[in-house]
């Protein structure tokens, strides 16, 4: 790929894009993800979106999870490149998969893509694509599923409106509360006090702090400290309007 600013771009195309055609099928996944990672800066990738698509499927479930990583990593860029319907049809399902991955590098790292995601494709892309697929994951019978729903709402909410967080999130998040798990519980708490400073005060009064008040109450020690520290959050919000 060094060849390709001294070729330009015709004759990369012309002459060189048959062999990295070959390389997108190479039995070694540093090789197809490093031809993906460049092509980019070299031909640009919209005109190889149907030869990228096997090979970015193979990455995405490749037994490496750094190279699993990787791809996701670049996930955003061949968002932007390929475009919004390409990308809900044939790459959405991928990213949705990486936030039940066994691996919790891949589901973290798949949580931060979605604010990249929702930065190139709008907030309505998101209300009508992945957030309800997000917030569905909360009946998830596996806890760390239920976790992933909580990171991911730390994320989005940095990239939605108030009253989006209000009508869809804050009702999940409390029904959360009541969790089995523990650690679900601790991560509502945290969950709560990241939202509260964005949140209109009757939410907070109404909703945000009952649920809180609860869990300080909780049997367990470390849900009963992060309650107790959100609530600090509340009472200072509330405190500042008056």
């Amino acid at each position: 790929m060094g060849l390709s600013p001294i070729m330009g771009k015709d004759n990369t195309i012309q002459h060189l894009l048959p062999l990295f055609l070959i390389l997108l099928k190479d039995e070694h996944s540093d090789v197809r993800l490093n031809i993906i990672s460049n092509l980019d800066s070299v031909i640009g990738i919209h005109q190889l979106s149907q030869s990228l698509l096997p090979a970015i499927v193979e990455l995405a479930e490749d037994p490496k999870w750094r190279v699993r990583l990787a791809i996701i990593e670049h996930m955003p860029l061949l968002a932007e490149q390929l475009g919004v319907d390409f990308f809900d049809e044939k790459l959405n399902s991928l990213c949705m998969s990486w936030l039940v991955d066994g691996v919790f590098a891949i589901r973290s790292a798949a949580t931060s893509n979605l604010k990249r995601l929702v930065a190139i494709f709008g907030l309505e892309w998101a209300q009508n694509t992945i957030i309800t697929k997000v917030l569905s994951m909360a009946r998830d019978p596996n806890y760390l599923h239920r976790m992933t729903t909580l990171f991911a709402i730390n994320v989005l909410a940095d990239v939605c409106p108030p009253d989006v967080i209000t009508k869809f999130m804050v009702p999940v998040i409390a029904n959360l509360a009541n969790d089995t798990v523990p650690n679900v519980r601790f991560n509502v708490a945290k969950t709560m006090a990241k939202l509260t400073p964005v949140l209109d005060p009757t939410t907070v009064e109404m909703q945000v702090k009952p649920c809180l008040t609860r869990l300080h109450e909780d049997d367990d020690n470390d849900v009963k400290y992060f309650a107790s520290e959100a609530l600090v959050v509340v009472d200072n919000r509330l405190m500042a309007v008056g």
